[in-house]
């Protein structure tokens, strides 16, 4: 009875585990800021002339009909939104609804002792160990410890030692340094 008690225990522990970290990506990707590479979708319901998909390039900004340049970088797509919405009913619609969604995110980076370093597309719910993989798995001269991150997020910051657990963001770069045997 003791055993099934303690089995029990650790299968609804093992579902909250994967519920609250669920939760967690979910919060995220909505306080998600967007960056340039990342792919968005534009959607203006009963207006097909507003509706639009766009790379953000490197200016940071998008060129969208009749309002000109809007600046994109920085911003969630809900703050992205209401900027439209508002600009919008300026002058061109009396009560638009605007939605957009994240099409493709920017990718992230990968190198040092993997067998295949480069940038690969962000999925979100993608941990290091999930990013090691989709780079062909680590070399035979990888450390098992020294794996760095350089947050998107936070330019101009130093690198920071990352568990192989740990989520990736669009746009970090992993960089996995060679172990010494």
């Amino acid at each position: 009875m003791k055993r099934k008690r303690r089995y029990l225990g650790s299968v609804f522990m093992a579902i909250l585990a994967i519920t609250l970290s669920s939760s967690a990506i979910a919060q995220d990707l909505d306080t998600y800021r967007l960056g340039r590479g990342d792919k968005i979708a534009i959607q203006v319901f009963d207006e097909s002339d507003l509706t639009m998909t766009t790379v953000i390039g490197d200016s940071g900004f998008i060129n969208y009909s009749y309002l000109g340049n809007i600046k994109v970088d920085g911003k969630t797509t809900v703050e992205l939104e209401r900027e439209i919405t508002l600009l919008l009913k300026d002058g061109y619609l009396v009560s638009p609804s605007v939605n957009i969604t994240i099409s493709e995110y920017r990718p992230f980076f990968i190198n040092g002792e993997v067998r295949r370093p480069g940038g690969y597309a962000f999925q979100p719910g993608l941990t290091l160990d999930s990013a090691i993989a989709l780079a062909g798995g680590l070399s035979d001269r990888a450390s098992r410890r020294r794996m760095y991150v350089q947050r998107a997020d936070s330019e101009g910051a130093a690198r920071q030692k990352i568990s192989r657990s740990e989520l990736i963001a669009p746009g970090d770069i992993i960089q996995i340094e060679e172990g010494f045997f």
